[in-house]
Parts: C-alpha cells; structure tokens; sequence
C-alpha cells in the first residue's frame, strides 16, 4: 500500500500547495503527518523516499497567502525533515529552514496572529532539535525567548505547547552535555570532532540554560496584578523543568530562582498557592545530595504559616497529597486542616487555640462561602491524615471520626451537638448539601481507620437518622448507603447493634423504596443487593452469614421488596432490582436449596422483561442474573431445580442472542461460554476463561504442524473419548449453545463478532480433527463428525450458505409448511441441517478473528483512503460552482 501512496503523494502534495486551498477537516492533516512520520521511522532519508516534499515546503513557506491550516502543517513537516542532520542540512542548503522558522517574515504577513501558525511553529522546532545542527540553529537565532514570550500566551494550547517546547530543550541540552565522548545518536566520534562537538554542546547548553533561569528569576515576582498570569504560567513551567531535570540542572534552576520564590511566598497572592506548592514539591530533597535542606524546607515553613486561612488549608492539603516523608511539615499540615473542624464542633483536636492564626480562621468562617469552600477541603482530607503515622497525629483517630459526625450533625440543624463551637461559624454549614456529602464520603473513607470498632453504634445510629430524614437531597442518601454499608463491615460481631439497628432500617427501607424520586428508590435497592453481598458474623462463634440476614431477617424482608421494584417505571431501578435480586440469592444457590415458588415466579418474569422490557439496562442485567445462578448453583442440588435452571438458561440463550442490544448479546455470549465450560469439565485440552490455547492435547483437538492419527490411541479408550465428545455435542446443540454462538459469528457488532469467533475456534479445537480429510477418512472420527444442527433459513445462515458454496452437497435444505396461528395462512420456513464440525472448518475462522481484533479503521481510514479523499476533497472544491460539486468527508480521526 505505501507504494501506491508514495505515487499519490505529488498530487496531494500539488493541491496542499495551491494558492487558498483548505480542506474541511483539519485533522486529516494531522493523519497525513502522522503516515510521513511512520515512513522516518521505517528508516532511510524521507526526502530520499518522497522527493515531493521539499519542493512543497518551498512552495508552502514561499507563499504568504497559504491556508493557516496547511502552514501550520508544513511547519511540523519542516521539523520532520529535519530531525536527520542530513535533511537539516538540505532544508538549510535551500534556505528553507531560516525562512520557515522566522518570526518576523510571519508576524510581517499578518499569520503569526492565528494560533495554529504559533503551535506548528512551536511544535516544528521540538520535533526538529534531535541532533548538534539543530541546537546550534535554535541557540543562534535566539529562539528561546519568543518561547519564553510564548508560555503565557492567551491561547491556552500555545501557552502549553510552548512550556512543554521549553521543558523539551532544557533536558535535551541537560541529555547533550551527558553524552561526553559520544555524538547525539550514540555513534563514537574522532578525537577532534568530539572535542569541536563537546565544546559547542557545552556552551550552547550553557547559554539555554543561564537564559531560561534569568527568565525565570525576573518573571515570577508580578509587578502589578495584572501580571499575576504570568507569573502563573512561569511557576507551571518551573513546576514542570523541576519535575523532569536531573539534580545538577535543578540545583542551578532552584539557585536561580530561590530569592524569588520567597518573595512571592511572603507576598502571599492567592492565585499562587498552589503553584507554588507544585514548585516546592517538585524541588530536589535531601535525598538529592546537591540542594541544602534548609532551602526547601525554609520556603516549605513559610508556606505552611501563610497568614491567609483559605492560602494556608491550600497549602496544606497540596503538601499531604503530594508528600507523606517529612514529618515535621507533616504534624504542621495536619494541625492546619484540623482547626476549622476544631472551631466549628469544639472538640479539642490537638491544635493551638491561643495564636493569632487560630483568630484569624475563626473570622474567616464566619462567611458562609468561604466557610464551606474550607470545610469541604478539610473533609477532603480526613482519610489521608488517619494514614499518617501515629505520631504524626495530635489526636487518635477516633476523635476525628467524632468530629465528622459533629459537622454530619450540624449540617442537619442539631446545633446542641455543637454547644462548645462558634456558633456564628457553625450555622454556616446548617443545611448545606456540599458539606455533607464531603462529609459523608470522608466518614465511609475512615471506616478502616485504628480503633473504629468502638464508633460503629454511634456511626450507625446518625447515618439511619440521615436515611430517614425527608429532607435529605437523593445524593446525600445514596452517599449514606454507601456509609452504612461500609461501616457494617467494620467488625464481625454486630450483635450490639443488631436488634435495633435492624427494626430502624427495615422501616426506613420500606419507606424509600416507594420514594417518589426514581434515583431514591435506585439506591436503595442497591443497598439491599451490597448488604446480600457483605458477610458478617452475630457472635464471634458463629459462621458468617449475609449481612442482610443479619440486619433484614434475609430473604423473606428483601425479596418482596425487590419483586415489586420489578415493575418500577424508571430502567435503572429495574436494572438495580434485578441485579440485587441475585446478590440476594446467590448464598442459597451456592448452598443447593430447592427453589421456593416464589424464586420460579421471579425467573418466568426475569424471561418476561428479557422479552418485553424496552430498556437494554434491565434486560442486560437479566442475561448477567442467569449468569450468576449458573455460576453459583450447587452440583448437589436438587434434580427438578437443576432442571429448571437449565430450561431457564436456554431460554435466555435463545433470547438474548437475538436481542438488539450489544451488550445483552456479549453477555448472551458470556452465559454460553459457561454452558461450554461446564459441558467440557475435565476434558483434556480444554481450557475455561479467555485462553484458547490448549493446555493438553486432545484426541481430537489441532496439533501443530501435524494431523492426529488415531492408531496412536487404544481403540476401547478412542471410542470412549469419542462416546463423550458426540454426547457433549449433542447436548450443546440442544441446549442452543452453537445456534448463540454462530448467531454472534455473523452480528453487525464488533464485540459480539470478536466473542462468538474465540469461542468457536476453543469449541473448534477441541472437538474437531485438524482437517476435513482426516474427518472424512477416518471411520472413528466420522461418528463425531455426524453431529448436526439445525439452523434456521433466514438471516445470517444466508452467509454461512455463501461461505459453504452450494456445489458442495454439504448442507441439506428442508421446507418445513406451518400453518399460523389462526389458520388463516401457511408459513414456509428453510432449514438448514448442517455438521457442527465440518461447519466449523468452513468458516474460517482465524481469518474471521484476524480482522476483528485490527483496529476499526484499519480498511476504510488507511493512509490510501486518506490520500485519495484529499483529492477528491480539492476536485469536489474546485467544482463547488457546477453540478457535479458535492460534499466530501475526509477521513479524520
């Protein structure tokens, strides 16, 4: 194919390069860029294998009137091209490098304004500095600094390009001056040439380096407030060349740049708190061995004691997010997250009450936004200060745990729980729905913190009181569910709360599953699926039973409830019903119960929704609620249940595998892949799961390089193995297990396609001989080979027809007459009777499975496609005014 693109290539070259031209999608230019990229790294000399593009860069650069969009294109082609120091060289030779990358001959024809011009500038030169001409180009036109002017421009994506362009040559001329006695791609220089090579790689990088630190240094401090952009930008950028150099360069970047940073740390400007953390914690440690810890840790210091409560809970909450070594700074972070807890619950949690900070906070609560926006990052942060070490902790655990349950409280207007806090602060937080759920969140975090043990009735008892509040927001419910199911898995002895606890949530469960807003009665029925799955003991010496047992009374309580969310109006809470209802059964079908009428009852209406629901989500949870009963039910249960689930599961089968959503079919798919599981238990080389490489050779299974004989097997032991095979085969077919599977084969979507095709190629494998002669000549493996199925006549057996071909006799077509139901017309239906293995090798199926897992682009959107729809783009533009003028899409990503 790249032959006949590179033959395209002057064309689409000739029409990129005419006067005005433009294509409607601009990403087909980034396609195109990307194919050229592929063909550098292929090896060779790109101007070698596409001649064209010289000739078109000259001509795209030359010309002033140039599309935006294609020059910005040009520009990174340039740097393409000039990544060899051979094409640099040739660029250069045609003067096309210094024009193309000159700034002023761009701002002087008006282009330098649009933003795609500045990022193909930026973006060309990266790609560019790859070799010593490269560097030595960029240091000598003084390049660095528009990129410095660059990094806060007002297009964000310029801003950013020019910072990553910045970050890019700092560490390549860090990388150079590393190199020593080698050159730039690794090869060994002559004595002269490395000593010519090392000196300019030295003083370039040099220079790179002292002009970007100066910058840096004279930029961070805003001379006025206006510049605090700016100043932004520069600390992203350091942020950024602190993060990726090495000590040597850090060291001489922090050096730079320190008197500055302390300046602005002083100067506490809100906007750059949490850049320069971001600064701060990406600066060398101690660990480093080449910056002093007292600069770090003095700029650190100065951060954790801004004057500025919002600044400094900040500050504080950046550094435990991002460093957890320093103790020290740690204890200090710590205590500052903790006053606004202290001074709205009045608990005593370690802080210093007597500062002038402490004052400070205190009247910056006392605004109600301000006071929630601090709360809320203090609650953020709960979970992480209880990972700390105990010593860095000035208060147990428990008692912070104590104090989210005080703000929980006061959120919903219990202010005696409160009675020793601000009450002018306290009352900010009263109703406010944000806090709560930041609250509700950190207290499910803290859940497996030390010593929660202790907590759980407390912790119980306030979020049932929360579940049964009528003005409690549906989020704030779901979050509490959440909690509670959490918190139940504390311990494993809930006997202390068991009784109570149980009649409070039986009630306030009935009560929000008839709630009037669907997203209510959605978590709830959640909740009671999660508690079915969460195992807890009531007395230590007990085994372990169901939470919802425990809690509930178990299925007697829960079932009922879950039954008649069946017919909820709202999808998602069906869905949530159904897949409860299996959290809900699976302990009794792992333990081989007969089914009660009530659970058949359910599964006849589960194949009913399967059927009628017009939702995928509740008929997709349905296809997993068989897969969960087949899974989980017992090999000891009784004969009529076992009999009852399989009907059940091959009526699902049958059902699902003609559904019209995606995801019910790849379930569908999933459920038989457990029926096939099952039906070659313990046979050889037959693998369960995803793996469809036999893990032992079976009679019957392909072998490698050779066709199985089966002289090199006893006859009596053959025809057992066979005996098994044509059972197993039989019952698969009759339970619809292949009719799924070759329905899948032939589905317009491309994950079922990709499923049904491994699952037949592991069936192919380990029923069938690796050929059909040897299925025809070997009277042993014919008996296997008569196991037939019957498809139907219409849909995708029509291309299971065309792959056979109709000459060869295989497929026998019967016309079965049926008359409807009525009486009132005869119904002429096709059948096809086929033999499951000789299907299976006409199929072809590894080709079949080669194009499913390429991308899904790997035909249409090909570099070929892309080239021949630029130029039917450029030919439907330049008939745009005739008739034949027409739309063209251009392929794009």
């Amino acid at each position: 194919m790249d032959t006949e693109c590179l033959s395209l290539l002057p064309r689409v070259c000739e029409v990129l390069a005419a006067s005005g031209s433009s294509l409607a999608d601009d990403t087909s230019l980034e396609k195109l860029l990307d194919w050229i990229k592929a063909l550098t790294e292929a090896g060779g000399s790109l101007l070698d294998t596409c001649p064209c593009l010289l000739k078109f860069i000259s001509t795209v650069i030359h010309n002033t009137a140039s599309d935006p969009s294609i020059l910005s294109f040009t520009l990174k082609l340039t740097g393409l091209v000039g990544t060899t120091e051979d094409g640099f060289k040739i660029l250069q030779e045609s003067s096309v490098m210094d024009l193309a990358f000159n700034l002023q001959y761009w701002q002087g024809a008006g282009l330098w304004e649009d933003p795609c011009v500045r990022i193909g500038w930026i973006q060309g030169l990266r790609t560019m500095l790859q070799h010593p001409k490269a560097l030595r180009f960029f240091v000598d036109a003084d390049f660095v600094v528009p990129l410095l002017q660059l990094q806060t421009d007002t297009s964000l994506f310029v801003a950013s390009a020019a910072n990553q362009m910045l970050a890019h040559i700092l560490l390549y001329c860090q990388d150079a001056s590393a190199v020593g006695c080698k050159g730039i791609d690794g090869k060994r220089e002559d004595n002269d040439d490395r000593r010519t090579h090392d000196s300019v790689v030295t003083f370039e990088s040099h220079h790179v380096v002292m002009t970007i630190s100066e910058y840096l240094k004279k930029s961070l401090v805003p001379k006025e407030s206006t510049q605090l952009h700016q100043s932004v930008q520069v600390l992203k950028l350091l942020a950024l060349l602190l993060a990726q150099s090495r000590p040597p360069l850090k060291h001489k970047l922090l050096q730079a740049v320190g008197d500055s940073l302390e300046e602005l740390v002083t100067a506490e400007y809100s906007q750059l708190t949490l850049p320069l953390m971001d600064v701060l914690l990406s600066a060398p440690s101690s660990n480093d061995g080449h910056v002093p810890d007292q600069h770090v840790t003095r700029l650190l210091s100065l951060m954790l004691s801004i004057k500025k409560p919002p600044e400094l809970i900040h500050a504080a909450a950046a550094f435990l997010r991002r460093s957890h070594h320093d103790s020290v700074y740690a204890v200090q972070a710590v205590r500052v997250l903790l006053r606004p807890l202290e001074i709205v619950t009045g608990l005593t949690l370690g802080t210093n009450t007597a500062d002038e900070l402490w004052r400070s906070m205190v009247e910056q609560l006392k605004s109600k936004t301000p006071c929630i926006s601090v709360i809320c990052v203090c609650l953020t942060n709960m979970p992480q200060i209880t990972l700390l070490a105990s010593d860095c902790l000035p208060c147990p655990p428990v008692l912070i745990v104590t104090a989210v349950l005080l703000v929980l409280r006061l959120c919903s207007g219990d202010s005696s729980s409160s009675s020793a806090g601000c009450c002018e602060v306290f009352r900010n937080i009263i109703g406010s729905g944000k806090v709560q759920k930041y609250a509700l969140e950190a207290l499910t975090a803290l859940h497996s913190s030390p010593g929660m043990k202790e907590m759980l009735p407390e912790v119980t008892t306030l979020l049932i009181q929360y579940l049964n509040n009528p003005d409690s927001d549906p989020s704030v419910l779901h979050k509490s569910y959440q909690a509670l199911v959490k918190w139940m898995s504390v311990c494993t002895d809930l006997s202390c709360v068991t009784d109570k606890l149980g009649q409070d949530l039986i009630q306030v469960v009935r009560k929000r599953v008839c709630d009037v807003r669907w997203e209510v009665r959605d978590s709830t029925v959640e909740f009671l699926g999660h508690l079915a799955g969460a195992h807890v003991c009531q007395t230590p010496a007990e085994e372990a039973h169901d939470m919802s047992e425990v809690l509930l009374g178990g299925c007697c309580c829960t079932v009922p409830l879950l039954k008649e969310a069946l017919q909820d109006p709202e999808s998602y809470v069906r869905a949530s019903a159904i897949s409860a209802l299996a959290q809900t059964l699976t302990q009794s079908w792992q333990q081989g119960a007969a089914l009660t009428q009530e659970q058949t009852a359910i599964v006849t209406r589960l194949l009913g929704i399967l059927s009628q629901d017009t939702e995928g989500f509740a008929r997709r949870a349905v296809v997993r609620y068989f897969i969960t009963w087949f899974s989980s039910s017992s090999s000891h249960s009784p004969s009529s249940s076992s009999s009852f689930l399989m009907q059940s599961v091959c009526s699902a089968l049958s059902q699902g595998s003609a559904d019209l959503d995606w995801e019910v079919k790849v379930y569908t798919l999933e459920l038989a892949e457990l029926l096939l599981d099952e039906a070659f238990s313990g046979h050889h080389g037959y693998t369960k799961g995803s793996d469809t490489t036999p893990s032992q050779p079976h009679p019957y299974a392909v072998m490698s390089g050779q066709i199985y004989t089966p002289h090199t097997q006893s006859g009596t032991h053959t025809e057992q193995v066979e005996s098994e095979l044509v059972g197993v085969l039989n019952s698969l077919v009759k339970q619809g297990v292949i009719l799924a599977l070759l329905s899948g084969l032939f589905d317009c979507d491309r994950p079922v396609c990709l499923k049904a095709c491994q699952l037949l190629i592991k069936l192919r494998e380990t029923v069938c001989p690796l050929s059909l002669g040897a299925l025809d000549a070997t009277a042993d493996m014919a008996t296997v080979a008569k196991v037939s199925c019957e498809l139907p006549g219409w849909g995708w057996v029509q291309e299971i027809r065309k792959l056979r071909g109709k000459e060869n006799g295989t497929a026998k077509v019967e016309t079965n007459v049926q008359r409807s139901v009525d009486g009132s017309a005869v119904v002429h239906s096709d059948t096809v009777c086929v033999s499951v293995c000789k299907l299976l090798w006409s199929l072809g199926l590894e080709e079949r499975l080669e194009i499913l897992t390429q991308s899904s682009d790997h035909i249409h959107n090909s570099s070929l496609s892309l080239l021949q729809d630029i130029l039917a783009a450029s030919d439907a533009h330049t008939h745009a005014d005739t008739q034949q003028g027409q739309e063209v899409i251009v392929d794009c990503y």
